[in-house]
């Protein structure tokens, strides 16, 4: 969907094809029910049989989609079958994938790295088993601006391949307003469940205790977390995916790991350390993210596109002129010109 924009009246919006993609989701999580239910309780496999059926149900959205593709047809407008065309182009897939993937991982190795940590406080069993909750709840949370973060990069993209940079800058300032919201929603429910969460998963109090203890800042977390990964996705639709790898491997690992073991080892926060080191990462991401946006020069990021793309404009769409006008009063940059189609060269 990267800068594809509008090709004459080929719609690239994607919207049915993004519904059936949710239906076939939909139906594996509802398949998950069941199969956990018959591997865990009526064939008595075990806890090793809960990670059985997580891979069972990817398969199921796996083979579902597949199946929806072939049935659907919806492949034979953009695909005519196998060819020599199908080995081309892939340099330029792999430097704007391999990064975002490196993005992504940068974070949640941050994680990983501090489960590690976990087993050198105090107590490391029930810190390691509160690290898990709280990863859990990290998880669970990040399920709505990554989602946010997907419709804000295709729409940006979509809006730079159509020459209309006016319209991508009102769309990350539309997606980064909704990230703050879906922040302040995160932490109020962080916390209102801090007391109730952790009794969900175990009844050792000192698990709970931990665990509670956190949750707070954790909810200052995604105050960070929402716009940066919103931002992410705003870097991905400019085809900037190694900048996005650049900021999160500075602040995570530059700026977050040292706050986070110093606090933990040196200053006697023992295993709150560890998160407010996140949230001083998370804080200078969104920070660094917020920056970088704000002086981005969109009008270049549409002539980018045009570059990446091969593509030329004619004249056409006068009727979103307006609202690139209005989009252009909210930043100080110059007026973007008359918004135009693109055609394939």
């Amino acid at each position: 969907m990267l800068f594809l924009g509008r090709l004459g009246e080929l719609s690239l919006a994607g919207g049915p094809l993004a519904i059936g993609f949710a239906n076939i989701t939909a139906l594996a999580i509802v398949l998950h029910i069941p199969v956990n239910y018959l591997l865990v309780h009526v064939l008595n496999l075990g806890i090793n049989d809960v990670a059985l059926s997580g891979v069972w149900t990817n398969v199921n959205l796996v083979g579902s989609l597949i199946a929806y593709i072939a049935i659907s047809g919806v492949y034979k407008k953009t695909w005519g079958g196998f060819s020599k065309e199908c080995f081309k182009g892939w340099k330029n897939l792999m430097n704007l994938a391999i990064p975002s993937c490196i993005s992504v991982c940068l974070e949640w190795w941050w994680y990983e790295i501090m489960i590690l940590l976990c087993g050198l406080l105090l107590n490391p069993q029930a810190t390691v088993a509160s690290m898990g909750i709280l990863i859990q709840t990290t998880a669970l949370i990040y399920i709505s601006p990554s989602s946010l973060s997907f419709g804000v990069s295709t729409r940006v993209g979509n809006e730079l391949g159509a020459n209309r940079p006016g319209r991508a800058r009102l769309a990350t300032i539309v997606g980064l307003s909704y990230s703050f919201i879906l922040g302040f929603s995160a932490l109020l429910f962080a916390v209102t469940v801090r007391n109730i969460w952790a009794s969900m998963f175990t009844q050792e109090s000192e698990i709970i205790a931990l665990t509670s203890m956190v949750l707070p800042i954790i909810g200052l977390c995604e105050l960070g977390n929402c716009p940066q990964t919103t931002g992410c996705g705003v870097l991905r639709g400019t085809a900037r995916p190694k900048l996005g790898a650049n900021i999160n491997l500075g602040c995570f690992y530059l700026v977050g790991m040292p706050v986070a073991v110093c606090l933990s080892f040196y200053a006697g926060f023992d295993f709150r350390g560890l998160w407010l080191g996140l949230l001083a990462a998370q804080g200078s991401c969104v920070l660094t993210m917020l920056i970088v946006l704000f002086t981005t020069n969109w009008d270049l990021q549409a002539q980018r596109a045009k570059e990446l793309t091969g593509t030329f404009t004619i004249d056409g769409d006068d009727d979103f002129q307006d609202i690139d006008e209005a989009s252009e009063s909210l930043s100080p940059s110059p007026n973007t010109q008359e918004c135009n189609k693109l055609s394939l060269v």
